[in-house]
């Protein structure tokens, strides 16, 4: 070797004249530290602990759960799960300043698992709403709750997926689902969950039990959507037919006689008095193959096509009906406002 070079070991490298050294291990651990920090700093105190009174025995109130939300308009509206606070006869919210408070429900909406309360109380802090179609897998997230009672409990981790379905109490299923691995608990529901700006991204809202590290949130675009009908309505208008009905197989021969792509259907096993589907003459026993030219697989695939615009507008049905393809036209009405 060469008296004037000087040998080098590892991975070490000379550095360019002027060149900021790479950053430490420890670096990078305290800029994580910091962004968690800034995030809990600057949403935590919007974030409630909710507890829940319920009619019992006798219709006496008892103790009927807890769980968390979190504020969102100075005025003292606060967002959280509908699974939380439906049916209940009395809510009290513990804030992060050691006030306890009254809360009245505002609206509620058990499809998507989300509900909005209103504290009497004014001038309280309020997170700042971001934007959940700009997650992105890998993104760092923070959840922020109460679990079992432990009041401003902060769990850290990554977006894992994003799209998922997930399906309400209700039976409906809520699309465009956050997965992610912070950590969630009893008590977490209706609590925020943040990005590194510490702005509100998503809703937490369930677990799949026995696993770990799969959690679930409602995407705020979601609750954005959701929140400001619930504030106007108190409920969330949707259209719907009147019918119960479960999927079904479809014979090859039907398949190729009507052109169908798909080997399932939706067929009618219930029709409700006075509802759109009674009153346009759909039969129980009839399969429901599409609804103004999409295609009907499942229930889901209803459910998603009868949104709020579709209440009152003539549309189209086409049914099988002892294997021959019939079109029903058919006016969807609002969710709960059927005629008897």
């Amino acid at each position: 070797m060469q008296p004037w070079i000087q040998p080098v070991s590892g991975n070490d490298e000379p550095l360019m004249e002027g060149a900021a050294p790479a950053p430490s291990e420890h670096d990078l651990y305290d800029a994580y530290s910091r962004a968690v920090m800034n995030a809990v700093e600057a949403v935590g105190p919007s974030v409630v602990k909710i507890d829940v009174r319920r009619k019992g025995p006798g219709g006496r109130p008892r103790r009927g759960g807890s769980g968390s939300g979190f504020v969102f308009t100075p005025d003292g509206l606060v967002l959280t799960n509908s699974h939380v606070v439906h049916e209940a006869q009395a809510l009290e919210v513990a804030l992060p300043d050691g006030r306890t408070l009254p809360a009245t429900p505002v609206g509620d909406d058990p499809e998507t698992d989300l509900a909005v309360i209103r504290v009497s109380s004014g001038d309280l802090p309020a997170v700042e709403l971001g934007d959940s179609a700009a997650l992105r897998p890998g993104q760092m997230v923070i959840a922020i709750g109460n679990p079992f009672g432990f009041q401003a409990t902060v769990t850290a981790g990554v977006v894992s997926a994003l799209g998922r379905t997930l399906r309400a109490q209700s039976g409906r299923l809520i699309d465009n689902v956050i997965q992610t691995d912070a950590a969630l608990n009893p008590g977490n529901s209706g609590g925020p969950l943040v990005d590194s700006h510490g702005r509100v991204v998503g809703v937490n809202t369930a677990v799949i039990l026995p696993a770990q590290g799969l959690c679930f949130a409602i995407p705020v675009n979601t609750a954005r959507f959701v929140a400001s009908h619930l504030i106007r309505d108190g409920h969330v208008k949707r259209a719907q037919l009147g019918i119960g009905g479960h999927m079904v197989r479809l014979r090859k021969p039907i398949l190729r006689a009507h052109g169908l792509e798909s080997d399932s259907a939706l067929m009618v096993v219930h029709v409700e008095s006075g509802s759109p589907a009674q009153k346009a003459g759909l039969r129980e026993g009839d399969v429901v193959i599409g609804f103004n030219d999409a295609p009907i697989q499942s229930v889901d695939d209803l459910h998603r096509l009868l949104t709020h615009e579709q209440i009152g507008v003539k549309s189209r049905l086409a049914v099988l009906r002892g294997g021959e393809k019939v079109l029903v036209e058919i006016v969807p009405a609002e969710s709960g406002q059927m005629a008897d």
